[in-house]
This record gives structure tokens, sequence and C-alpha cells, in this order.
């Protein structure tokens, strides 16, 4: 089938468009990005330039220790971007003791609980105890959503398969998985659509680009800058390409777009 002829005003208008719709498709992504502050090495001058991360990026939100929730609260107070407390510790702590932090962290100002499961449990099958710690932790985040973290380097698909049916009867909202593409289709597969399925550890453009792809709903990431300076360099190198291609010297014949 013929491709029609652009002249050279229209394969500029045209390029144009597509610029404007990869520049819209990457705030889309950006908007799906969790800077992660909640290490233990982040003192406060990182929680402040995690937070003017988000802000400029206009990220989903910042992901924080307890104590750092009231400061990332103030920085980024009048944007968009929420504050996300990831309470539980190593995971071993007394469902009292989760659900007096997620309280805590509630009045200062979180707007979302990541719960960090107990491990032992998760690792032992224990999956009533799990399901009682979920319901617990998300009873005392109120309206809050509660995500449940299964993140940990020590667990494999098994674990995380019965840490998301846990979390799906104790109503949680949304899992938190590595990186990877099988384990966000384990994780989808075995929520069937009841709970968002996150995913951390994300480390370039490429990654988060097949994650989101494969049904991810947010990312956590540590370079946030960096994978929105290799989104736009990619942009702006198709754009350059496509304006090689459509838009024709004097003596050439316009270009066809199929």
């Amino acid at each position: 089938m013929e491709g029609t002829i652009l002249s050279a005003a229209e394969a500029v208008e045209y390029g144009e468009f597509k610029r404007t719709r990869r520049e819209a498709e990457i705030a889309v992504a950006l908007h799906k990005l969790i800077v992660n502050a909640s290490r233990r090495e982040t003192d406060r001058h990182a929680l402040k330039a995690a937070c003017e991360s988000a802000k400029k990026l206009n990220a989903y939100g910042v992901l924080s220790s307890p104590v750092g929730v009231a400061a990332a609260k103030k920085h980024l107070s009048g944007t968009q971007s929420y504050v996300i407390a990831l309470v539980g510790g190593t995971g071993e702590s007394l469902i009292p003791v989760k659900r007096l932090e997620t309280r805590k962290a509630v009045s200062q100002g979180a707007k979302e609980i990541r719960l960090v499961l107990c491990y032992s449990a998760l690792r032992a099958g224990n999956s009533s105890y799990l399901r009682r710690e979920i319901k617990k932790i998300k009873r005392a985040a109120r309206k809050c959503p509660l995500s449940v973290s299964l993140e940990d380097h020590s667990i494999g698909e098994e674990e995380i398969a019965l840490g998301t049916r846990a979390a799906v009867e104790g109503k949680a909202d949304a899992v938190c998985v590595r990186g990877e593409i099988p384990l966000v289709l384990r994780a989808l597969r075995v929520s069937g659509g009841k709970l968002r399925v996150d995913v951390s550890e994300v480390e370039n453009a490429e990654q988060l680009r097949a994650l989101l792809k494969s049904g991810a709903a947010l990312a956590e990431t540590s370079d946030a800058e960096r994978i929105a300076s290799e989104l736009h360099d990619a942009a702006r190198e198709e754009s350059a390409r496509l304006s090689t291609v459509m838009i024709p010297s004097a003596d050439e014949e316009a270009p066809r777009t199929e």
C-alpha cells in the first residue's frame, strides 16, 4: 500500500507531534517513581535531596523511614508527591510495635504505609500470622493505602506468592517486589487484579520501561534523576533520527509515512 507523502512543513509538524507525545509519556513514567530515602545512611541532607528530586520530577512519592516522615512531609509540602513510610524495621518487630509505628507515621503526615512483614513467619509458611499482622496494620493506617514489602533477597517466588495471598486476604492495597519481571508476573497472577503491584531496586530507564510494560504500577529507585536523564536522552535521540528521516533536502522527494 502506498504511503502518505508529507511536505517538509508537514514533516516538521509530525516530528513535533511525536516529540510532544514522547514528553507526555516520560512525564507519566516519572510520576510512577518512588524516590528511596529509607536507607540507614540517609541523613537530613540526603532526605532533602531525595525530596527535591521528587518535586522536580513530579514523582509519586518519597519512601522514608519513620524518623524522616515529618521532615519529608515538610519538604514535599505543596506538591503532589506523597510521603510513604516504611514501617516494621527488619520485619521481626511485634505487631503492637508495628501498629504504633504506623499510627505515628500517619499522624506525622505519611500518606501511604509500606509494611515489612515478619519474614520468619513468611519463611515458615505461617499465613495466619501474616494475615493477622496485615489486618492490624491496615486498621492502624486508617485511610492510608497499605503496601506489603516482599522485597527481601532471602525470599523467592513461593514466599512472594504466599505473601501476596496474605496481602489479599488481609485487605492490603498493594505489594512491592524486587524489580524482576518474573516476580511482578507472579504477584499479578496470585493477586488476581486485587492488588497494585509495585517494584523496587529499579536502576535505569530500560529496566523501568520493561517493568511498567509487564504490569508494575509504581517503581522505587535510588537513581530517579539518572532515570529521568536517560528517558529524556532517548527521546532526543529518537527525535533527531526522525528529523533526519522525515525532513527532505531541497532536491529530495518528500518522505512517505506508512
